[in-house]
């Protein structure tokens, strides 16, 4: 199966604000649609699978616009990461349009994105602890889940409290966490 090719298409109808509908990728591909729903288990595990790819790009791109060193580092490239979440459209049309699920795939460990996010929040923080930069306060697994939860809290904002997301709040949240308190995180 061109599962690339699923993938792809679906990422695109997900960013245009569409919903996925299995049986016409499954028709674009030229494939049956029940073998799109085992090749990827099923509508949840495409949208898992489409999330994923947009929030791995985002991560990348907060990586790479992160300033500083140490715990400054990694809460700037948390804001960094935030700030380009609440920036798209596509993440809040999903809320939107289907919030119960939007908040179990992006959320649970059962959506199969946030322990992903975790992993690279953590490969992040080993750099900055490889590199001396950072004393860690916690084990760097537990610091990751509690930085992504941080940003959680921020990011969905509205769909939490009904408050406007904060990329701010973000950097000044997991600073404190990190033990970072004067410096920017801009």
């Amino acid at each position: 199966m061109k599962s690339d090719e699923v993938l792809a298409l679906a990422r695109d109808r997900f960013v245009s604000g569409e919903r996925l509908e299995m049986g016409e990728l499954a028709a674009h591909a030229g494939v049956n649609r029940s073998t799109v729903y085992r090749r990827f288990n099923g509508r949840d595990g495409l949208l898992g699978e489409v999330i994923w790819s947009l929030t791995e790009m985002t991560m990348d791109a907060a990586a790479r616009r992160a300033q500083g060193q140490g715990g400054v580092r990694v809460a700037s490239m948390m804001r960094e990461f935030a700030v380009r979440a609440n920036g798209a459209q596509y993440f809040r049309d999903f809320f939107a349009r289907e919030p119960e699920r939007a908040w179990r795939l992006m959320t649970t460990k059962a959506g199969g994105v946030q322990p992903r996010i975790v992993d690279r929040v953590e490969t992040f923080i080993d750099g900055e602890v490889l590199a001396g930069t950072l004393v860690p306060p916690l084990p760097v697994p537990d610091l990751a889940l509690i930085l992504v939860r941080i940003t959680e809290t921020f990011v969905y904002a509205n769909a939490i409290s009904g408050e406007e997301p904060d990329a701010e709040k973000v950097a000044q949240a997991c600073g404190a966490m990190l033990g970072v308190r004067d410096a920017v995180i801009g």
